[in-house]
């Protein structure tokens, strides 16, 4: 074949007319990333896709849906993440047209396209082959790729050491196209996947494809910094071939996770000197008492949207479990390193709510949280859960509670009652006291308060068996919640 080149003074773009009545397929180079950034981000994404409760590992090209329909408000775009091994994956194609980002791994990737409609095919099943055209992708690369509904494709690696490609891809329209009844059912019920969304190249045209030359096949290469195939591009590719497992393996040294940070009303919370005389708290280990603390937390008028406490509370204990202080975390890490040679009950959550994650079934709040006691008036105004645990050198009772008043006010509470056994107990308490008091559970409380009004933040942070609960903030200036 012959070579040629021309120099594009933007994003190095190809448009790729339909071979039969469809639209295009358009194919741009955005930047180019450090060398052998591809295969670490490749691999990072990869990870994170892999945790992701909507991950599906089906025709070779592993994907996740990162966003669904919002019918009510008339929005029927969908998000999917999805990414493309070293083997590539088979030639596909889906009824809707398709837009995505991706970035090729650190050995580049080549796109391949036929746009051959099924009238064509019909008529002559060679038409497939005549209309099959190819894009290489250079190495570390951002590029987008958009194409019309029906086009068949296939993504492969250009170097059998590398991935091919990750990418982000939005379905503008979830629904449009030539659907099958199964198609268009699963995706009324909002449950679509990349791979319902999918079919496969009939026997047929894979036998044709098989028996074919594919470098025969026209190739439109995009690259960025110099010419495709020149020795500059050479020299840079096997530079990145050698570099990019490296930085993937490096990758391995540090965890793939990331965090979610954010800013709510800093409601203040007050201490008062023991609890209610109704709180199922005042109750809890009466005959005697050696550490008692109750902190109360007031939202002002319409801070909540639900008007039923138990779903507040549901919440608010969920928020607990997800929505930890870092500094209490770190404290408790201290604490478990310091007693586990002593044999000493230890969690990952702040004491007065560790026994959220016991594994005793036995009695649930919600049907999720274990707790000792649960009572919700007749109204479901007012909700609360006694938990706690024991241990060789102490007994804890904890009370959570959400009051809401008439005027959309609430009051939160979060207190805590200790027995000591012995000396060590006494020591104990008196060792983290002031600490409890003045920053674990005040810090807990406003956390969870947090997690409890901001259902973005609760879809963000569950997983699938983990439900959000709704509420709105109040307009109060934002501040840090810790």
């Amino acid at each position: 074949m012959l070579d040629t080149h021309r120099v594009s003074r933007s994003f190095p773009s190809i448009s790729l007319p339909s071979y039969g009545d469809g639209s295009p397929v358009e194919v741009a180079l955005i930047t180019q990333l450090g060398i052998g950034a591809g295969d670490q981000l490749l691999r990072d994404a990869g990870l994170r896709q892999a945790a992701h409760p909507a991950f599906v590992d089906a025709l070779d090209e592993p994907s996740a849906r990162l966003g669904g329909m919002h019918l009510a408000h008339d929005d029927a775009s969908s998000l999917y993440s999805f990414s493309v091994g070293r083997q590539g994956h088979p030639f596909h194609r889906h009824a809707g047209p398709r837009m995505f980002t991706a970035i090729a791994g650190s050995g580049g990737a080549q796109l391949r396209f036929s746009t051959a409609s099924d009238a064509q095919l019909q008529r002559d099943p060679a038409a497939f082959l005549h209309a099959l055209r190819c894009v290489d992708i250079p190495p570390d690369c951002l590029f987008t790729v958009r194409f019309g509904s029906g086009t068949w494709h296939q993504f492969v690696s250009r170097h059998p050491r590398h991935p091919a490609l990750f990418a982000l891809s939005c379905h503008a329209n979830e629904r449009s196209g030539a659907l099958t009844e199964a198609q268009r059912a699963q995706i009324d019920a909002d449950s679509a996947d990349i791979p319902s969304l999918t079919d496969t190249l009939p026997q047929t045209l894979q036998l044709l494809l098989d028996q074919a030359d594919l470098s025969r096949v026209p190739v439109v290469s995009l690259s960025l910094q110099s010419p495709a195939r020149s020795a500059l591009a050479g020299l840079c590719a096997r530079t990145r071939d050698l570099v990019g497992p490296l930085r993937a393996w490096l990758a391995r040294l540090r965890p793939a996770q990331g965090y979610i940070g954010r800013s709510a009303a800093r409601h203040p919370v007050q201490a008062l000197p023991a609890p209610p005389a109704d709180s199922l708290l005042h109750g809890a280990l009466a005959d005697r008492v050696d550490h008692q603390d109750y902190n109360t937390l007031v939202l002002p008028a319409h801070s909540v949207a639900s008007r039923s406490a138990s779903v507040v509370l549901e919440a608010l204990l969920e928020g607990f479990v997800l929505n930890p202080p870092p500094s209490v975390g770190r404290l408790m890490a201290l604490r478990n390193a310091l007693v586990a040679p002593l044999h000493l009950r230890t969690s990952a959550l702040g004491c007065p709510v560790s026994s959220l994650l016991s594994t005793d079934r036995s009695t649930l709040f919600a049907g999720r949280f274990p707790v000792h006691a649960q009572r919700v008036d007749a109204t479901d105004r007012s909700a609360e859960v006694l938990l706690g645990a024991d241990d060789r050198h102490l007994r804890f009772r904890s009370c959570v509670r959400v009051q809401l008043h008439a005027d959309g006010a609430a009051v939160i509470a979060l207190g805590t009652r200790v027995r000591t056994h012995n000396r060590f107990g006494r020591l104990y308490m008196a060792a983290i006291d002031h600490v409890h008091r003045r920053h674990i559970s005040p810090a807990m409380l406003r956390m969870a308060v947090a997690h409890a009004l901001a259902p973005e933040l609760a879809q963000a942070t569950t997983h699938a068996s983990c439900r959000p609960v709704v509420g709105t903030l109040s307009t109060a200036p934002a501040t840090s919640p810790g």
